[in-house]
């Protein structure tokens, strides 16, 4: 099924268009290539789901019970990229004089926002925000 290579002697004897069709041809066989490429790997994929599912049954389990666990639900947003069962524990900060305001992260609270304005802080710049945390919030031990 294969045509012989053209060897380069062979390319300075031809015209512009033997030159342009034989182009043509390795344009076509290159596109005919790459659909048996997907093809093949389709074909491989449904092997590989085949396998799995064969595997999940013999072990006696519903596919519902273990594909869950091999992909589990995409969120949206950059918080898809975290484990929704990670377990990550967040730094929850108290404030000294009122055991009632917890700040964790995200959104400062109004009251947060009060005491760092009372404590000579800027609310919208971070180092501000850092250092109202590391010298007048407590750290709520968890």
């Amino acid at each position: 099924n294969q045509e012989p290579e053209v060897s380069i002697v062979e390319y300075t004897n031809m015209s512009v268009e033997e030159i342009q069709q034989h182009l043509d041809e390795i344009e076509q066989n290159k596109a005919e290539l790459q659909r048996a490429l997907v093809s093949r790997r389709q074909e491989a994929k449904h092997g590989v789901a085949q396998q799995v599912r064969d595997l999940i049954l013999e072990n006696g389990y519903d596919l519902d019970e273990i594909i869950p666990l091999i992909v589990p639900r995409r969120r949206r947003g950059v918080a898809a990229k975290v484990p929704a069962a990670s377990g990550r524990e967040y730094t929850r900060y108290v404030d000294p004089e009122n055991s009632d305001n917890v700040y964790v992260r995200g959104v400062l609270p109004a009251w947060m926002k009060q005491k760092m304005h009372e404590q000579g802080y800027d609310p919208s710049v971070k180092a501000d925000r850092e250092a109202f945390k590391a010298n007048y919030l407590r750290v709520l031990e968890a």
